[in-house]
């Protein structure tokens, strides 16, 4: 058992190894993706704040302002209706308009798909400027959305998905079989020594003890981060699975009830809608329909979620009659649906504040250690077995 737990911890790890530690590196610079954005880019993402406020304070708005940003874009020949609008969460920040670009003709499955974004200053109603997410770049721009992307999809589009997928799968082979290796005998001395780290004399020994009792204390939280990113690209795969142990409630898209075809609702209805479920909540993103006869959807984060930034709370409201028609509330989610919920605030680390952050981005340095300490451990093993010492 445990030669068979050996080679498949090995090779998987010299396997995916590479894309693991870029993940872990990307991932540490994301852990604080938007406070480097913004200051990379301050002509893009900062403005004057409003009349009244300071630079950092809460910014509430008026559903019309939503509203009048979106008729702004319409009227300019240059943009037009976006397809998601998110909102400034602090006086400084501004409206993102988000444009999916048409697919190329025959696209291949590993081209990256990109939006283009449009930055608004919510007072002057002035375009700062605009930058293409998803198209890879190192310019102060392109910088952050291109360690997204990297992360994420490997820029490697629909294909790059899959990749990070089967990754985290290696990940969770790897962490257990890790595991069955570490397994001590059941006595004080064996479990001290699996858990600590000595010199021992030698560089090779080191990094073994090193790299196991490292693994040890790294384990849960790899496998936080492998499950997560596997629902994250492949989320029927984690569904599935979670669904046998908890019900996971299906979310298939809407379409409008009203009777007619027309988007009789405007955005601010829509938003005014939205509210009403959740007054104390932050309206933070609005993605219009895209087709005749979709609703539009709002997000919006609830006090309280574990969740930052955007939240995770979606209202689906009638772009016919501004009825909402489906609230996916995290807080009052049970079973499957709150373990899944859970899963992006653990993966950032952000579902225990800005410790938590911390603690992410520092961690995204161990697949670079562990790859490291297992490469001197697998070339000790190869040098064995081929010089017999």
């Amino acid at each position: 058992m445990k030669n068979f737990a050996l080679a498949l911890h090995l090779w998987t790890g010299l396997v995916f190894g590479t894309v693991l530690v870029v993940l872990g590196l990307t991932g540490s610079a994301l852990s604080w993706m938007h406070e480097l954005d913004v200051l990379f880019n301050p002509d893009l993402l900062h403005v004057a704040p409003p009349p009244g406020m300071r630079t950092g304070d809460p910014f509430r708005f008026d559903p019309a302002l939503i509203e009048s940003v979106g008729d702004a874009l319409v009227r300019d020949s240059r943009y037009g209706k976006p397809s998601t609008l998110e909102m400034p969460a602090r006086a400084g920040d501004v409206f993102v308009a988000s444009y999916r670009l048409p697919p190329g003709r025959g696209r291949a499955p590993w081209v990256q798909s990109v939006t283009r974004q449009v930055m608004m200053d919510p007072s002057t109603l002035r375009v700062t400027g605009e930058r293409n997410w998803g198209q890879f770049g190192m310019s102060r721009p392109l910088l952050m959305p291109t360690l997204f992307h990297i992360h994420r999809y490997m820029v490697a589009g629909e294909t790059g998905k899959v990749t990070i997928a089967v990754t985290g799968v290696a990940l969770v082979l790897t962490v257990l079989t890790g595991m069955i290796l570490w397994w001590p005998r059941l006595i004080g001395s064996a479990i001290w020594n699996a858990v600590t780290v000595r010199h021992g004399g030698s560089w090779p020994r080191f990094s073994f003890r090193l790299h196991r009792a490292g693994g040890f204390f790294a384990a849960p939280v790899l496998l936080v981060s492998a499950l997560s990113g596997i629902y994250f690209n492949m989320p029927d795969w984690v569904t599935a699975v979670v669904g046998v142990i908890s019900p996971v409630t299906p979310n298939p898209k809407l379409m409008n009830q009203s009777s007619g075809s027309g988007e009789g609702a405007s955005v601010a209805g829509a938003v005014i809608a939205a509210q009403a479920k959740f007054p104390d909540g932050r309206i933070s993103r609005v993605s219009f329909p895209v087709k005749t006869g979709q609703p539009f959807e709002i997000r919006v984060r609830q006090p309280g979620e574990l969740r930052q930034g955007p939240g995770a709370t979606r209202i689906s409201v009638d772009s016919g009659n501004a009825i909402v028609l489906r609230v996916i509330d995290p807080e009052r989610a049970r079973g499957g649906d709150k373990f899944l919920s859970w899963l992006f605030p653990l993966h950032t680390g952000e579902a225990f504040g800005l410790g938590g952050r911390i603690f992410i981005s520092l961690f995204g340095f161990m697949p670079l250690a562990f790859f490291m300490t297992g490469l001197v451990i697998w070339v000790k093993l190869r040098r064995k077995k081929i010089f017999g010492k």
